[in-house]
This record gives C-alpha cells, sequence and structure tokens, in this order.
C-alpha cells in the first residue's frame, strides 16, 4: 500500500495532519523526527514534517537526519517543518518580532503544482515565532503574506516544498486541496486506504497474533469499545469474552442500556457490578490524575479476577483511539502531555495481559465508519463520546454517591433536552460537570446553599480541537429551570463557553 511517513516534531497537529491524508484514502504513519531511516516503512511515496513548538535556532531543538532530503522521496515542510529544511539546507532563519497567530491572508504563486486549482488571494492559519527570511539554495519563494515574505518555497527538482501554516486545520481555506495535490500531484499517491482493506488487515493481523489463545474484551458500551469488541469478534469468535464493569461511574440507567444491546448481539458478554468497589478506591480523592490511574488500576485488577475464571486469557482488548494517545503520552514522537487517559496513563506499569488495540490508531469519525461497516447498531455509533474514568472525572473534586447522584440526574435532563431538540447530533459532545463550589440562591421563600452545574456542549470535527455550541438562550434557559427545580441540591447552573485549546473538552 502507498505509504505517507509523517515526522512529528511535537505538533499538537500531527495526528491531524494524518487525519487529513487519511480522509484522501491514503495510508500514513507517524514516526519521531530521529526514528532511524533504514527502519522506515516500506512503499513511501512521501514525508511530511509537522509542525512543533520549538525553534530550530535552539541548540536542543528537535533536528531530522540531513539523509532524509537524499531519499529521492517527495517532503512537504509544514510550519517547523519549513524552518527546518530552510535552515538545514543552507537558508537563513530568525526570530520573529512577534509570534503570529492566527488568519493571514496568503498570496501563492499559481505556476506551483502545490498550489494548483487556489485562487489568487486566499485564508491560511498561521502560529509561528520564527520566520524565514532568506531560502536555501535552489529554493524559490512560491507565496507569501503581508507580514511573511516567505510563507512558502519549492525546489521542483528536488520535490521539496514548504508553507509556513498549517493546511491540516480547517482554518486554511485551501488546506485540502494543498494536501492533495502534493499526494496526488507530486507523489504520485494510489487511493488504497479504506475501512474494507482496514477490517481486512486487523481481522489478518489479531488471528496471526492471537491464535487458539483466549481474549479478553474491556467493554464499556461507548463507540471504541463496541468496534473493538465486534472487530476482534470477527477474528477469534467465541475466543473473545466482553467484560462489561459497572463501576458506578456510569451515566444514568447506562448499565441497563448497555446491557440490553449486548446481550442481543452473538458475543459471549459478562456483566460485573462493581460499583463500591471503584467508589470506596476513590474515597478522598481530588486529584484528577489519581483518579484515572486508580480507576484503571482497580479495571485492570477485576479483568484479572474474571481470566482467571474464563481461564487461559492472554490478552486484553481495548478501544484506545489517537486522540487518547496524543493527550496522554508521546506517541511516537515528543508531542507535549496533555493528561493521562483511562486506556493508557491509567493502567499499572505491569499487567498480566498482552493489550491489543486495533484502534489506536484512527480518528473517531473512521471508528464510527469502522462501526456501520461491520454491522453495529447507529444507537451506539452515533453516541457522544465518553471518558474512560467516567463520571469521575466529570465530578470535579471528591467523588461520593451523593454527588453522583446529582450529576447524573441533572446530566440525563440536559442530554433528553438535547436529543428531544434535535441538537444531540448536531454537536460533537455534551454533558454536565459538578463543580466544587457551592452558591447562595432563593427558593420559595427560603435561603439556599447548594451546588453549582455547568454545562458542557462542543462541536468538532475529530476531537483534536472544538468550539463551544451555540446553543439557543430559551433552551438554555429551559434546561437550566427544569434542573434547578428538579433536582434538590442544584441551585445554579452555568454553561462553558471555552473552546479547545487553550481548554480541554473534559474538565478534568
Amino acid at each position: 500500500m502507498d505509504t505517507i511517513l509523517i515526522l512529528d516534531f511535537g505538533s499538537q497537529y500531527t495526528q491531524l495532519i494524518a487525519r487529513r491524508v487519511r480522509e484522501q484514502k491514503v495510508f500514513c504513519e507517524i514516526y519521531p523526527y530521529n526514528y532511524p531511516i533504514p527502519d522506515y516503512p516500506k512503499n513511501l511515496k512521501g514525508l511530511i514534517l509537522s509542525g512543533g513548538p520549538a525553534s530550530v535556532l535552539d541548540p536542543r531543538a528537535p533536528i531530522a537526519s540531513k539523509q532524509i532530503f537524499d531519499l529521492g522521496l517527495p517532503i512537504l515542510g509544514i510550519c517547523y517543518g519549513l524552518q527546518l529544511i530552510a535552515h538545514t539546507l543552507g537558508g537563513k532563519v530568525i526570530r520573529s518580532k512577534n509570534r503570529e497567530y492566527g488568519a493571514a491572508t496568503f498570496k501563492p504563486d499559481p505556476k506551483s503544482v502545490l498550489f494548483k486549482s487556489l485562487s489568487s488571494a486566499t485564508q491560511v492559519w498561521m502560529s509561528h515565532g520564527d520566520t524565514v527570511v532568506q531560502v536555501p539554495p535552489g529554493f524559490k519563494r512560491i507565496g507569501r503574506t503581508e507580514s511573511v515574505d516567505f510563507a512558502a518555497i519549492e525546489n521542483p527538482a528536488r520535490q521539496i516544498y514548504a508553507v509556513q501554516f498549517h493546511p491540516e486545520v480547517i482554518h486554511t481555506k485551501p488546506g485540502k486541496t494543498i494536501l492533495r495535490n502534493f499526494l496526488f500531484k507530486i507523489c504520485g499517491c494510489q487511493k488504497e486506504w479504506t475501512t474494507e482493506n482496514f477490517i481486512a488487515s486487523q481481522v489478518a493481523s489479531i488471528q496471526n497474533l492471537v491464535q487458539d489463545g483466549k481474549v479478553l474484551g474491556a467493554l464499556s458500551g461507548g463507540v471504541d469499545s463496541s468496534v473493538c469488541a465486534a472487530l476482534v469478534s470477527r477474528a477469534v469468535g467465541k475466543n473473545l469474552s466482553c467484560v462489561f464493569v459497572d463501576n458506578g461511574l456510569l451515566r444514568k440507567d447506562e448499565a441497563r442500556e448497555v446491557e440490553q444491546v449486548f446481550r442481543s448481539l452473538d458475543l459471549n458478554f459478562i456483566s460485573i457490578n462493581a460499583a463500591d468497589e471503584f467508589l470506596s478506591q476513590l474515597e478522598g480523592i481530588t486529584d484528577p490524575e489519581q483518579k484515572r490511574k486508580i480507576i484503571g488500576r482497580v479495571f485492570i485488577e477485576i479483568f484479572q479476577r474474571e481470566a482467571q475464571k474464563i481461564g487461559n486469557v492472554q490478552y486484553l482488548v481495548q478501544g484506545t483511539l489517537y486522540p487518547d494517545l496524543i493527550e496522554s503520552r508521546s506517541f511516537k514522537g515528543p508531542s507535549a502531555t496533555i493528561k493521562s487517559h483511562h486506556n493508557v496513563g491509567g493502567l499499572p506499569e505491569t499487567i498480566s495481559f498482552k493489550l491489543i488495540e486495533p484502534l489506536k490508531e484512527l480518528f473517531k469519525d473512521e471508528v464510527r465508519k469502522l462501526g456501520r461497516e461491520l454491522g453495529l447498531p447507529e444507537s451506539l455509533i452515533d453516541r457522544h463520546p465518553f471518558p474512560g474514568p467516567g463520571l469521575a472525572v466529570r465530578v470535579v473534586g471528591e467523588v461520593t454517591p451523593a454527588r453522583l447522584n446529582l450529576l447524573k440526574e441533572a446530566d440525563r435532563i440536559f442530554i433528553n433536552h438535547l436529543k428531544a431538540s434535535g441538537w444531540y447530533d448536531k454537536v460533537w459532545q455534551a454533558f454536565g460537570v459538578l463543580l466544587p463550589v457551592q452558591s447562595v440562591g432563593v427558593m420559595g421563600d427560603e435561603r439556599t446553599y447548594e451546588n453549582v452545574l455547568a454545562l458542557r456542549a462542543v462541536t468538532s470535527l475529530d476531537g483534536m480541537t472544538a468550539d463551544w455550541a451555540k446553543l439557543p438562550q430559551d433552551f438554555l434557559a429551559k434546561v437550566s429551570n427544569e434542573i434547578i427545580n428538579k433536582v434538590r441540591g442544584i441551585n445554579r447552573v452555568v454553561y462553558d463557553i471555552s473552546s479547545k485549546p487553550p481548554a480541554t473538552i473534559e474538565w478534568e
């Protein structure tokens, strides 16, 4: 299969580049910038150099081997990638007087194959602190903005191209066209990365790995774990046992709803009620990282106990996705860690299982497409994302049964209104957050001192970036009124209008 290799220099958008490439049905992989060249994947058609937070002028900056420019492969540098190309090949880079962040008007050279079909002036998204002021020998300028003379450069003879802006973000209007030009007109890629091919390759890979062994599937009832279960079941059949753990941190009635769905499917389904075990371990804990690690540890302890009952279980299946990895650890490169994720950062250092994570390089929309191909019901596929630690990270502060019940009741009211109004399918994710704050209120002529609930709803394409959903004021008023009237213990409702970045989607 034709492959594009993305070298990661630490950008939070590296996985987004991969997503954009795959949208064009071209397979790609992400490797760290310093990965040994002899170990590069086969069938390479081109390289993309990601952005990154460092400056090439810093002596500790990540610098790729100069040999990558002698491989005879087309190269596209993005942001830091452009500066790296200029710095490495004999150009000049200086620190900008002012960091440029946001939209800019870009004027491309229409003669460049990279910008074929672009208009004479178009919006792009900048995010950089250094600027190229002299291009290397053999390079020429193919685009500029009002403040950046060398906003795009190329050396067609060596098939090296670079842009100062980020074509992978939606704020760059011609971003998809630029990437298509690079993939198909410059690299000559074929459209071979499809859902059908992914299923076939994963099934074969899992069968080859597992052989006659037994597999335990960590099933939460969410999109990711459900698709994982269906995919692994296709590979190993009844050798897969799907274990659903009610940890007491699920949404209202969720355990019952999950059981109803999965008992109707042709799977080995095991349900375990362990709410008391989780809540006792979380008693007195307020730090979100500790919560995650405790929950991950208790999950593994339960899985290990269940595996002993089943016998000969060697593998544990998890629905880990790309965004889980990029936000929880440096995935194949130096990208900054934001938080540990239940699926990856919350696990003990040593476990008795070998992990199978067949979705770990997919984005949520790819997983949903995969679920449809595997025949899962739309009610599962269209569910909003739900964090592995569950409501433990939506009850800010200590997690107690009383505080959980408050959140469950309020969250159910919010979600029911979203579904009734048609807004549920318009937003990426929506939920309530119980804050460790009490406020004064007046109800029935009496003074109250009760809890504050925050409502959160965001729109997004991939979860990597998100904007707060512009829900109608009368809708929010109706939701707030019903929560305050029906959920005794909450007397104030606020709406979160923070975007990602700088905030994350979840509060903890």
